[in-house]
């Protein structure tokens, strides 16, 4: 007899709790692409930060990215003490962003009411209710983000639970408990949660944790066993302090884990779920940090076998010492004989960018071969498709002869211009063969990279015209080992006027090397994409 499982809808806060975190910054085109990415992975909300808060978040939700599966959401405040919600600047700006839903956040603990916003409590239920309702009225969904809620109702149930009516009676379609400091443990979130549910259904009722405690994944668990039936968190467990719930963790333990998968179910379906390490490391890259090795379900050693009788027992039963397999999210198998696991990575990735091949090609083996060495060197490929594309389809012998680099020289020098200022000024020098010809060009610019791309361009023959519209939106560096002669990785971002982006990455111990291997993707990728012809 077959069971309707209950849904449980996927909130992604990693764009505003995300940038929280300490040494996170992400910028327009780094939101976009998280966004996106997002998207693809089937997440039912996607908040993209708080309009009108800092100049980054505001050009964001100028130009919002497009989403095909998620709805899009601002955040922001309830309106403030003493005004009107049409006359609140900083909820006018949240509205004003037109998003198809909105969450608002507020006070449910009565000692900030009395001691933070210095108000009456019904004052504050009611413009708990009032900014709902104005959220309402403009046409998007309205949410309410129940701030400390959990530390307010251990001091004062009957008025915490007083605003999570007040907003669903409003018109919110959801009400979102908060752990705000992080400081609940499992029991207490069972407990409070299912006395929510008096007075909000589970079909309106959200949960929020924090990891103060290192139980955010394990809150968010236990509330949906409670009744919670939609669950924030951010990818990689990003955020300020401790971080909060990792999505990475709570979206294959409600899909996977006994008293979850055959109970509940979520947007994403088996394929998305395939990519999940996937997305994890795109993040890494894009904020330029090291992914954490350790981490559940997507870490490099979440399935990491060192010798042994442990390796004895895997290769004979998985299931000893694996709690899933691997490739369900998107992960492989380490040990000395992990070919197999990862032949079937490679063969997923050649589906994504398209590629036809027989799964028995020989070609396959020596592209495997080449995607670890490079991955041993420092390449990372999970951030930077173009590039790995161009490998694959080199490997295959489907990317055609363009030009050839004959050689490249950069120079940086530090003087005083013709008005005595200080300046440092960078010019390249580039070499390459093109029909039978060759060019050298020289450029300066604001920086050896900028340099090298203005030499590159300079004159690049019948392929002038495809370039014309190619630009460097963003350029990355990460430091691989430590000291002078450390290995270095650049990931560079290139867009067109088409509205196309894409990342390549390059890896050497010399900077400029590795700027310049980044950059000769992005142009070649450029050039294979819109069908150049070869060079004569």
């Amino acid at each position: 007899m077959s069971m309707t499982k209950e849904r449980i809808y996927l909130f992604d806060t990693t764009l505003r709790d995300g940038a929280q975190t300490s040494g996170v910054n992400f910028s327009v085109e780094d939101k976009i692409r998280i966004a996106e990415a997002l998207d693809r992975l089937g997440v039912d909300y996607v908040e993209g930060g708080w309009p009108g808060a800092n100049p980054t978040d505001t050009a964001f939700f100028e130009n919002p990215p497009t989403l095909t599966r998620a709805t899009f959401t601002a955040f922001g405040m309830t309106k403030r003490p003493g005004r009107s919600a049409a006359n609140d600047p900083g909820l006018a700006a949240v509205l004003g962003a037109a998003t198809p839903a909105v969450c608002l956040v507020g006070k449910t603990w009565d000692f900030h009411v009395d001691h933070a916003l210095e108000i009456e409590r019904d004052e504050n239920v009611t413009l708990i209710a009032e900014s709902v309702q104005a959220t309402r009225e403009r046409g998007a969904e309205a949410m309410f983000d129940a701030e400390h809620f959990f530390d307010g109702y251990k001091a004062n149930p009957d008025f915490a639970l007083q605003c999570l009516d007040a907003a669903l009676q409003a018109g919110a379609r959801w009400v979102v408990l908060c752990d705000t400091n992080g400081g609940t443990l499992p029991h207490e979130i069972e407990e409070i949660v299912t006395a929510a549910t008096a007075v909000v259904p589970p079909e309106n009722l959200g949960i929020h944790t924090h990891n103060d405690t290192g139980n955010a994944v394990a809150n968010t668990l236990a509330a949906v066993r409670a009744g919670a039936r939609q669950v924030q968190g951010t990818m990689n467990g990003l955020g300020e302090r401790c971080g909060n719930a990792d999505l990475t963790a709570v979206i294959p333990s409600l899909m996977l884990k006994p008293g979850f998968a055959e109970r509940f179910e979520v947007g994403i379906d088996r394929d998305g779920l395939g990519h999940l390490t996937q997305v994890s490391r795109l993040m890494d890259e894009l904020l330029n940090q090291a992914p954490d090795r350790h981490a559940p379900y997507v870490g490099a050693s979440a399935f990491a076998h060192k010798g042994g009788l442990h390796v004895s027992a895997v290769m004979k039963d998985p299931t000893t010492y694996e709690h899933i397999p691997p490739e369900t999210v998107g992960n492989q198998r380490t040990v000395l004989v992990s070919d197999q696991a990862g032949r079937s990575n490679i063969l997923a990735r050649l589906a994504e960018a398209g590629i036809e091949v027989d799964p028995k090609d020989r070609r396959i083996e020596r592209l495997l071969t080449e995607v670890k060495e490079r991955e041993f060197a420092g390449y990372s490929y999970d951030g930077a498709e173009a590039s790995f594309e161009l490998m694959a389809r080199r490997a295959l012998g489907q990317v055609p002869v363009y030009f050839d680099v004959s050689s490249f020289r950069v120079m940086v020098e530090r003087r005083h211009n013709a008005l005595g200022e200080l300046v440092t000024v960078s010019e390249a020098t580039v070499k390459l063969a093109i029909d039978s010809r060759e060019v050298m060009s020289v450029a300066e610019g604001n920086g050896p990279v900028n340099a090298l791309d203005n030499a590159i361009r300079k004159d690049f023959g019948r392929y002038a015209g495809y370039l014309a519209d190619l630009r460097l939106v963003d350029y990355k560096v990460r430091i691989l080992d430590g000291g002078t002669e450390a290995v270095t990785r650049v990931l560079v971002e290139s867009a067109d006027g088409a509205g196309e982006r894409w990342f390549t990455v390059g890896v050497s111990p010399n900077i400029v090397d590795a700027s310049f291997q980044a950059l000769m993707d992005s142009i070649v990728y450029k050039l294979y994409r819109d069908g150049a012809p070869a060079s004569a």
